[in-house]
């Protein structure tokens, strides 16, 4: 990650300056608190008292129930700190207009995305039932992964996990949970060195469809096992709802994009995302004219010959 997000939910992202006036409008931008602290050492696994005291005076500066859009920043230095989601979790009832959230807007050099501690996103989403968007960054596979207890939500319509390796607990945990509205889910599978143990067995769920109807954009990214996941999509009813296909970000190589060729038709798509692949040039060239319509993006092409170089954009 090399900058920090400029845009969130379709609004302009602001900061939070405790000695600056807010704008005129508070629900006009979706606002970022951040308190970033590398010299507390002290409080591992502990929540960051600057982030802590950021988000309050936020709170008692901005009027809370006009804020629509939320991105948190550093909680302190979060390959230390736990993430500030209890806090987050008790001011629901003065964040009555949130609708879209961002969790661990960071970026390498505040903390890799490996190294982001994280904790169970079910009690967020139970304590803020009109929540829409929910983008998560960062899981650190040893000390504090990320988790998703299964849970129903019948407003979220965005759903992301991005991470290095996201574990398949919460793949099966996403599975599980009934969300229907949901139309875009993102998981960065990520390599099981960095804790992405999913497999496609683990994906079975979501790959039927039965439990997300609304379901219209599908992105299983950065995946060391992209061969294994596009031979299960050229089989998995969910497909056919789809109008975006995103396999981007992962080691595809000519298996998957001949298991994707070889399966279900793909030509009801408005766009197959592949950028970032291992695809050679002559199946490459199928996937684009026998899709004639379908957007297929197949830049950044890394060397399809020696797969021991095949690697995913985002691990670390």
């Amino acid at each position: 990650m090399t900058g920090h997000l400029t845009e969130f939910a379709g609004l302009p992202v602001h900061e939070f300056d405790p000695e600056l006036a807010p704008p005129a409008e508070p629900g006009a931008v979706a606002w970022r608190i951040d308190a970033f602290d590398d010299d507390d050492e002290e409080r591992e696994g502990l929540p960051s008292p600057a982030f802590a005291q950021r988000f309050a005076q936020f709170l008692d500066t901005v009027d809370p129930a006009s804020v629509t859009a939320l991105v948190f920043g550093s909680w302190g230095y979060a390959a230390f700190n736990v993430p500030p989601y209890e806090q987050l979790c008790a001011a629901a009832d003065r964040l009555t207009g949130l609708r879209a959230l961002f969790l661990g807007d960071m970026v390498g050099e505040e903390c890799e995305i490996s190294w982001i501690r994280q904790d169970d996103l079910a009690p967020v989403l139970e304590a803020y039932p009109a929540l829409e968007v929910l983008r998560v960054r960062g899981s650190a596979p040893h000390e504090a992964p990320v988790k998703l207890r299964p849970v129903r939500h019948t407003a979220l319509r965005e759903l992301a996990f991005e991470c290095g390796g996201l574990p398949a607990e919460v793949v099966r945990g996403v599975g599980e949970c009934d969300l229907p509205a949901l139309e875009h889910l993102e998981l960065w599978l990520g390599t099981k060195y960095y804790g992405g143990d999913a497999t496609v067995d683990d994906l079975a769920p979501i790959l039927a469809g039965s439990r997300s109807p609304a379901l219209g954009y599908l992105g299983l990214r950065d995946a060391e096992i992209a061969d294994q996941v596009a031979a299960a999509l050229a089989g998995a009813p969910v497909v056919a709802r789809l109008h975006t296909l995103d396999l981007s970000l992962g080691m595809l190589g000519d298996q998957g994009a001949a298991a994707l060729l070889a399966g279900q038709p793909l030509t009801h798509l408005r766009r197959l995302d592949l950028h970032h692949h291992f695809v050679g040039d002559d199946l490459a060239a199928r996937l684009v004219e026998e899709l004639p319509g379908v957007e297929v993006d197949l830049s950044e092409g890394g060397d399809a010959e020696n797969e021991d170089e095949y690697f995913v954009a985002v691990a670390e």
